[in-house]
């Protein structure tokens, strides 16, 4: 299937309803809810008017495990494949003149809307890395790193961003202009995070800070190209090391072996034996959520062997964080209320 076929399946549901808990007091962003989708908190949202953005796996068009969502930058607008990640604020894109970018990029000079963004601004001060110069009138520049092994800079810029019909005025994100490194997504990275610099938070007056994903997978419980899994850490779900080790030794009560290590997942065994798997089923505070099977394993490429797509966070990770990436989300519609810190899950059979 080629991706103008399967982006009409896949939709990034932003709506345009009032952030507004109707069961309860608003949160003062300290913790996380997780609700069931269909609940009566989640009623009043999902009746409300929706923008539906499409969004598609980049594994046959950029060759990486993540997800890519249609948008355009600047006016007129130029179309861009911008990888979504809910863990980061700041977007950014390859601009043109990038060192060690790809052949996609942004160029600034053909759009009417573009601006730089100078180092007085306060949003200078929300991106992350080190901006520089401290004051003056100076563009802001800053550098970050991404993917544990790769670096860019960039200068911060505004434009227009546009979701289908949907226009994000002055919309503050990074210019690349150098990069190092093979873990920067090829045409950028839209931030959907709670910090102030996310599409979120800059779209607010238009969204109201809730939005809804939903992934579909055309294959569920087929990848065939272990090593991207393993640069990407959004793709593979990742447990800190005594988490990751009470899920994987319960497991292998119940699976025959012998295991074996491939890539970053080491419990791999034989595929004939996956109908022994029990189910794994995640507990948060109120509310369960049961993974299907598609969900729970990943296979190589002559289906002979079956891994549980989990692993533990490595060894050269500084902040020991559980993260539920995108192969567990899969043909579910996950809802994030940003200002009221409520995330609803629901089982959505999209395939």
């Amino acid at each position: 299937m080629d991706f103008s076929a399967t982006i009409l399946f896949l939709a990034l549901l932003i709506s345009s309803a009032k952030a507004l808990d109707p069961c309860g007091s608003q949160s003062d962003g300290s913790d996380l809810s997780v609700i069931p989708i269909y609940g009566k908190w989640s009623s009043t949202l999902l009746a409300q008017k929706t923008t539906a953005v499409p969004i598609a796996s980049a594994q046959q068009v950029l060759n990486i495990g993540n997800y890519v969502v249609r948008v355009k930058i600047g006016t007129p607008g130029q179309l861009m494949f911008m990888v979504l990640d809910t863990s980061n604020d700041v977007a950014w894109v390859p601009c043109s003149g990038c060192t060690g970018c790809s052949a996609t990029t942004f160029s600034p000079n053909t759009s009417t809307s573009y601006g730089l963004l100078d180092c007085s601004l306060p949003q200078c001060t929300h991106v992350r890395g080190l901006p520089f110069p401290e004051k003056g009138t100076a563009a802001c520049s800053f550098n970050q790193s991404y993917g544990g092994d790769s670096y860019f800079s960039a200068n911060l810029v505004q434009d227009a961003l546009r979701l289908a019909n949907d226009v994000v005025p002055d919309f503050a994100f990074g210019c690349i202009n150098s990069v190092s490194g093979g873990s920067i997504p090829q045409q950028g990275l839209l931030g959907l995070g709670r910090g102030p610099m996310s599409l979120i938070s800059q779209s607010g007056a238009l969204y109201s800070g809730v939005f809804r994903i939903v992934y579909l997978v055309s294959s569920p419980t087929t990848i065939r190209v272990f090593s991207n899994l393993g640069q990407h850490r959004t793709v593979v779900t990742r447990f800190v090391q005594p988490f990751y080790n009470a899920i994987r030794d319960e497991f292998v009560k119940h699976v025959k072996g012998p295991f074996t290590t491939i890539g970053v997942f080491d419990t791999c065994f034989d595929a004939t034996a996956e109908a022994q798997a029990p189910l794994i089923t995640l507990h948060f505070e109120g509310f369960s959520m049961t993974l299907p099977m598609e969900n729970s394993f990943l296979h190589t490429s002559g289906g002979n062997r079956a891994c549980l797509a989990m692993a533990a966070v490595p060894n050269n990770v500084n902040v020991g964080m559980n993260v539920i990436a995108n192969l567990q989300q899969q043909n579910h519609r996950i809802l994030f209320d940003v200002t009221n810190s409520r995330l609803g899950i629901a089982r959505e059979a999209c395939n």
